[in-house]
C-alpha cells in the first residue's frame, strides 16, 4: 500500500460489472412464504428511489443480481430524464409468477419494503400486476400504481409513451406524420406490448408479432390481423420499426447485424447488452431510441403521491416523451454521438446540478 492510503482492490460484489456505486443492495428472505427478493437502490440524489418489482424465475442468483443492478441504474436515469423528483431503485423476486406467486409472499415483500422506511417506493413490473401491488400495499404505504393513490395500472401509460416516441422517430427519420401504413415488428405481448399493439393497429400500422404465449399470438392474429414470427427471429423481419417489448439485453453483437428495420423503439428495459452496442447500431445506420426515455410513461404516471391528474391529462403529460426524444435525436446528430449517450448526459447533468446544490433525499 502506498503510504497506507491506497484502497484494497475491490473483488466480488463490488467488482460486479453492473455495480455502479449503488447506495444499498438489500436481500429479503422469508422462509415461511418462500420469498427471495433483492432490492437495489442506485441513487437518491433527486429523491426517494422509485422503481417497480419484477418476479422472474432467474436461472440463478447471479442472474437476478445482474438484472436488479442494471434495472435500478436505469431507473435513476429514467426518472432524471423524465424530470421526476425521484432517484432510481428496483426490486426482483426470484420466483415463477405462474406457479410461485401467493398473497402471503406478496405481503412478505411488502414487509421488506416497509422496513426500508420510505427510501424505496415500488410498483408493478414483469410478472407483477396492479392487483398484486394492491396486496403489497396491505403491508406498506410505499407503493404506487394502485387506485388508492393514483390512476392504477401504469402499463397503458407506458404503452402510450412508447407510441408517442415511435411517432416522433418516424417524423425524424422518415419525415412521415404518422405510423399509418408502416410495418412494426413487435417482440413481446405482455402488459405493455399488447397495449402498444392495439395502439399501432388503431393508427394504421401493419404488425408482425412474437411471444412465448400462443394465446397472445392468436389474439393478435384475430384482433389486429398480425403476422407471427418466432421469438428468436422477430428482429430479422423486414420492417420500418423493430419494437423490443420483452426482456433486456436483446440488442447485442449477434442480433444487431440481423436487424432488418431502420428504427428500434420499444418498451423493454436495458435493451443494449453492452455500452458498445449503441454505437454499433449507429454504425449500421439504425436509429435507436433510448429505452429508458421511451418507456418512462409508467414511471411518470405513478410518480405523483396521490391522484392529481385525470387519465387524459396524464396521457398528455406522457405524450411529451416524443418531444424529449426529438431533442435527444437532434442533439445526437449535431454532436455525432449515439442517442443513448446524449440521453445519459442530460440525465447526469440534472443529477450533478442537484448534487452541487446540496440536495439529498431523506426517507
Amino acid at each position: 500500500m502506498k503510504q497506507g492510503t491506497q484502497r484494497a482492490r475491490d473483488t466480488g460484489f463490488f467488482a460486479h460489472p453492473s455495480f455502479d456505486g449503488h447506495e444499498q443492495v438489500i436481500l429479503a428472505h422469508d422462509a415461511e412464504t418462500g420469498l427471495k427478493a433483492i432490492i437495489a437502490i442506485h441513487d437518491r440524489t433527486l429523491g426517494p428511489a422509485l422503481g417497480g418489482c419484477r418476479m422472474w424465475p432467474y436461472a440463478d442468483e447471479n442472474a437476478a443480481i445482474d438484472d436488479v443492478l442494471r434495472l435500478s441504474r436505469g431507473m435513476t436515469y429514467k426518472n432524471s430524464l423524465a424530470g421526476l423528483d425521484y432517484g432510481g431503485g428496483k426490486a426482483v423476486i426470484i420466483a415463477d409468477p405462474h406457479t410461485d406467486k401467493s398473497a402471503a409472499l406478496l405481503r412478505a415483500f411488502g414487509d421488506a419494503v416497509e422496513r426500508l422506511g420510505g427510501i424505496f417506493i415500488t410498483g408493478e413490473d414483469v410478472g407483477i400486476s396492479d392487483r398484486d401491488m394492491e396486496e403489497v400495499a396491505t403491508r406498506t404505504a410505499h407503493v404506487r400504481g394502485i387506485r388508492a393513490n393514483g390512476l392504477g395500472d401504469p402499463s397503458p401509460f407506458t404503452a402510450w409513451g412508447v407510441f408517442s416516441a415511435m411517432q416522433a422517430a418516424v417524423r425524424y427519420r422518415l419525415a412521415r406524420p404518422s405510423l399509418d401504413g408502416l410495418h412494426v415488428a413487435l417482440q413481446g405481448l405482455g402488459h405493455v406490448g399488447s397495449r402498444l399493439a392495439a395502439l399501432l393497429h388503431e393508427n394504421g400500422a401493419r404488425l408482425t408479432v412474437s411471444d412465448i404465449d400462443s394465446e397472445r399470438l392468436d389474439e393478435a392474429r384475430r384482433r389486429y390481423g398480425a403476422s407471427v414470427a418466432p421469438v428468436e427471429d422477430i428482429h430479422k423481419t423486414p420492417a420500418d420499426i423493430f419494437a423490443p417489448c420483452a426482456l433486456g439485453g436483446f440488442l447485442n453483437r449477434k442480433t444487431i447485424p440481423e436487424i432488418a428495420a431502420g428504427i428500434v423503439c420499444g418498451a423493454a428495459n436495458n435493451q443494449l447488452l453492452t455500452a458498445e452496442d449503441g454505437p454499433f447500431l449507429r454504425k449500421r445506420g439504425i436509429l435507436y431510441c433510448p429505452d429508458y426515455l421511451v418507456n418512462a410513461g409508467g414511471a411518470i404516471s405513478i410518480a405523483p403521491p396521490r391522484r392529481e391528474l385525470s387519465a387524459e391529462q396524464m396521457k398528455a403529460r406522457v405524450g411529451r416523451i416524443g418531444d424529449t426524444l426529438m431533442q435527444v435525436l437532434s442533439r445526437a446528430d449535431s454532436e455525432g454521438a449515439p442517442p443513448e449517450r446524449i440521453a445519459d448526459r442530460i440525465a447526469e447533468e440534472r443529477i450533478a446540478a442537484a448534487r452541487q446544490g446540496g440536495h439529498r433525499a431523506s426517507a
